[in-house]
């Protein structure tokens, strides 16, 4: 049985590798082609025809399993491809976001080299303090707390330690440089003095 059509369709790549494997005739032509014997008794297959049958259907298989493969490794691509324009489009959407504080700060910079007046400085500075720590809750990224808290390393990192009284071991002391969690995924350790 000859199975020499090319494969256009790869969502009937299955079926054709069934209809191989299970000798299905592909067509009424096909069968009758298949049945003309040239006697009345059927003539048995040589061993030289079992194995160029069987060549050819390995040909085939062989020919479905590169198109399939080709067919994954495409989707594979395409899947990647957008998931690093998913990541670029995220990043421009942070970007945006900040983009009215750092015309905040120019704004301020501005207020510094036209005034003396110190408190109202300090205001606007405070004013966009606030700001970006409003914009930091809203991406869920909070400090994490140091004040009068247990050493947790899970949270903090010691950069040292400090005789402090027996009530204060194992206690923050000092905090050198805040930490940060991403909802409750620590993205900077805070680094901290501890009492021993």
């Amino acid at each position: 049985m000859k199975h020499n059509k090319h494969i256009s369709n790869p969502d009937n790549l299955q079926s054709e590798v069934d209809d191989i494997l299970n000798n299905t005739p592909e067509s009424p032509e096909s069968a009758e082609a298949q049945e003309t014997p040239e006697t009345p008794e059927e003539q048995p297959e040589t061993p030289e025809q079992q194995i160029e049958r069987l060549e050819k259907r390995v040909a085939e298989l062989e020919d479905i399993r590169l198109r399939q493969m080709a067919e994954f490794d495409n989707y594979r691509r395409r899947t990647n491809k957008e998931k690093l324009d998913l990541m670029d489009t995220a990043g421009d959407k942070l970007l945006v976001d900040i983009l009215p504080l750092v015309d905040d700060f120019e704004r301020a910079r501005d207020a510094m080299a036209k005034t003396d007046d110190i408190t109202s400085l300090r205001e606007g500075i405070d004013l966009i303090y606030s700001k970006f720590i409003a914009w930091l809750d809203k991406q869920d990224v909070h400090a994490i707390d140091t004040v009068d808290a247990d050493f947790n390393t899970d949270e903090h990192e010691a950069i040292t330690t400090f005789a402090a009284g027996e009530d204060k071991r194992g206690k923050i002391i000092d905090c050198t440089q805040k930490g940060y969690k991403h909802g409750d995924r620590v993205i900077r350790f805070a680094k901290v003095v501890v009492g021993e």
